[in-house]
């Protein structure tokens, strides 16, 4: 390892080194806290997907299936499944909008407002270990500099 960090993605083979490939490391922290929190959300009987609809619900009254599914980085006919699935599941219920028959929205039921609840819990503990030693100005950074590469693949 150089040390040299990858800065314009037009080096060439020789020059590449995976632990310096910054996508290298947001992959394996997204895939290590996909794994931690699943783990974390089996015994609640829940999962990452439910946890997607859950946390895309935080502080709203509803959303559309697919605006939760914009939200969550899911193809809307998955979205749809996961929401059918906690419908039966009783976690939420769905209606159509006021404005727009033709769009799906989805509620949080009593039953949800407690998963969703019990899931930021777990959520939370994992985020504090994850970010022990790192300062809020470390994260704000953090969270900045990935919005922008978002917007630069956009």
């Amino acid at each position: 390892m150089s040390g040299a960090p990858v800065s314009s993605g037009s080096e060439t083979t020789d020059d590449f080194h995976l632990q310096e490939w910054p996508f290298y490391w947001l992959t394996r922290a997204s895939g290590r806290y996909l794994e931690t929190l699943e783990a974390a959300l089996k015994g609640d009987g829940l999962d990452v997907p439910r946890w997607r609809v859950l946390m895309s619900l935080h502080g709203r009254d509803c959303a559309s299936v697919s605006e939760i599914a914009e939200q969550a980085i899911v193809k809307l006919p998955t979205m749809t499944k996961i929401v059918q699935r906690m419908q039966a599941d009783g976690l939420v219920v769905c209606r159509p909008r006021e404005t727009d028959g033709r769009v799906t929205e989805v509620l949080l039921t009593e039953s949800g407002r407690h998963a969703q609840a019990l899931a930021w819990s777990k959520a939370a503990s994992i985020y504090a270990e994850a970010f022990r030693n790192i300062s809020d100005r470390e994260v704000l950074t953090l969270n900045r500099l990935m919005r922008k590469i978002f917007h630069n693949l956009n």
